[in-house]
């Protein structure tokens, strides 16, 4: 099928490969409202049918055929793993076979100096990855007692144990089996029989004659178009607007903060062409039924489920956690509920360890260049001195309750806004440039503005300012309302609504990471 793609990236300067990633993006769509034109009383057809769609995207396309066999191998191992060992260690055998697979296949990319431009299986299996070991886990909290679990394992838990035909049609779910969204197993089979919308308090709310609540096909072309328009900036200002571009001689011979100043263009730039591929998956997973949130105040239904960022929040956001939460989202969740959450000794307070197992587990679940590392390690220090800082001085310029916004709570937002944004590109420049001393070069030629800002914000808190602060909080009256620690409280009852329509749990709202970028997105030669 490159005859048929060929001409098309010859005329637009890309590479055939990601022609035909584009090509699956958008052909998802029709194919999604096929899908849910199956009955769902067929389940079994509609597991059978992500499965061909998976085999026509790795065929006849995208024509990567051991990468398919590749992802089979690791489907076939966790769900037999997971079926017959009832130990506690379980989840983690899942982990270290499926990371270690994904791991070789990094290394494999690296040592083949393979581009961006080329589709190779470690995007999917980034995606898999996520899918099996969630799987696990929700198959382990099956097995243990209602009452040692939380809100999200009780939701999420696997009872009954699926067939391997269902297994095989979560694992090979089409619109988000090349660049996400992840799900879970619970999620899956909400889609597959449409148990989200046969609950009592959302089938009343349908229209009559209509199987699904309204805005579905609006709110799927709406991502369509966004993705679309995302892409077309990426192509059109990409090759002038890159993270590179700090790298050339001419950059150098500016001043320092013209620097400084010119690179934050490059950030927004760059991060459209992740816009681009998540905002168009997004649509076509709403077009099957996945994403359904609930119903607004006048009927109208959400369908904000599906979604993997919110590009808003992370360009103007009021805070690096909003920025945070608001980035790869699907990511951070998997991050918090199997890596964060679980390797935090039971009966104890999540901390900086559990923090940076985390950390350093999203940079290998990335690959092996050195950019990733430099990233996540510096988000680690990022996401203390955002602590402390919210901490420490956002009370005082926080208006009391009841009382309107003051002009100095609009001053520190704005002020918050720009820093956020500033530190985000100086520390994700690093993963998009990837290579150590490269993203080193570029840090050493903004005057490291970003880790002056964050260490010593750090050294001032540490060293007597935190303490100072909180001090001169009391004596001003400012009282400070208590965040619930990490973790989402136990729970001894079960989800009374579905999965897709509960509400987000406080574990999700207080957990932080930073920016999960994935890699297997168009290039910047796009």
């Amino acid at each position: 099928m490159d005859a048929l793609f060929q001409p098309l990236a010859d005329l637009v300067g890309a590479s055939t490969d990601q022609i035909k990633l584009i090509f699956c993006l958008l052909v998802a769509y029709p194919l999604g409202s096929l899908y849910i034109r199956v009955p769902a009383s067929s389940p079994n057809i509609r597991h059978l049918y992500s499965v061909a769609v998976a085999i026509f995207f790795f065929f006849p396309v995208l024509q990567i055929y051991t990468a398919f066999f590749q992802l089979l191998a690791s489907i076939l191992a966790t769900y037999y793993i997971a079926k017959h060992d009832k130990s506690s260690k379980m989840p983690w055998v899942v982990f270290v076979i499926v990371m270690g697979h994904l791991t070789y296949n990094h290394v494999i990319r690296a040592l083949y100096g393979f581009s961006y431009e080329t589709m190779e299986v470690t995007g999917p299996q980034m995606v898999l990855v996520m899918k099996l070991t969630t799987f696990a886990w929700n198959v382990y909290d099956g097995r243990r007692k209602e009452e040692e679990l939380d809100k999200w394992q009780l939701a999420k838990r696997v009872t009954q144990y699926p067939s391997l035909l269902e297994f095989l049609g979560y694992s090979f779910y089409f619109p988000g089996i090349l660049v996400g969204p992840y799900l879970d197993f619970a999620e899956y089979m909400d889609v597959v029989n449409e148990t989200m919308f046969t609950h009592p308090d959302v089938r009343p709310k349908i229209k009559p004659g209509r199987k699904t609540p309204s805005y579905r096909k609006r709110a799927a072309y709406t991502r369509m178009l966004l993705g679309l328009v995302y892409l077309g900036i990426f192509v059109v200002l990409g090759p002038t607007f890159n993270f590179a571009a700090g790298l050339k001689p001419e950059f150098l011979q500016k001043n320092l903060l013209t620097r400084i100043i010119s690179f934050q263009l490059n950030g927004p730039v760059e991060r459209c062409k992740y816009y681009a591929i998540w905002t168009l998956t997004e649509g076509a997973s709403i077009l099957t039924g996945l994403g359904f949130t609930g119903f607004g105040p006048h009927g109208e239904a959400h369908w904000n489920g599906a979604a993997n960022v919110k590009v808003f929040d992370i360009e103007l956001p009021s805070n690096f956690k909003v920025l945070l939460d608001s980035w790869n989202m699907k990511t951070n969740v998997w991050l918090r509920e199997c890596i964060y959450k679980r390797v935090t000794p039971k009966g104890k307070k999540p901390g900086n360890t559990s923090q940076m197992i985390t950390f350093f587990t999203s940079a290998f679940w990335h690959g092996i260049a050195g950019g990733y590392y430099l990233t996540f390690l510096m988000g680690g220090f990022i996401t203390a001195a955002a602590r402390q800082a919210r901490n420490a001085i956002r009370p005082f310029f926080a208006p009391a309750e009841g009382k309107p916004v003051t002009l100095a709570k609009r001053l520190y937002d704005l002020v918050t806004v720009i820093l956020s944004a500033m530190i985000l590109n100086y520390t994700a420049s690093a993963f998009i440039i990837g290579g150590t001393w490269d993203s080193i070069e570029t840090w050493r030629r903004l005057g490291w503005y970003g880790h002056i800002v964050v260490f010593g914000g750090l050294f001032f808190f540490y060293l007597g300012g935190a303490g100072f602060l909180k001090n001169l909080q009391k004596q001003m009256g400012i009282v400070v309302p208590q965040r619930p620690r990490p973790g989402a409280p136990k729970q001894n009852g079960t989800a009374s609504v579905p999965t897709s329509v509960t509400a987000t749990p406080d574990s999700e709202k207080n957990f932080q990471l930073p920016p999960a970028v994935d890699k297997f997105v168009p290039p910047p030669t796009l």
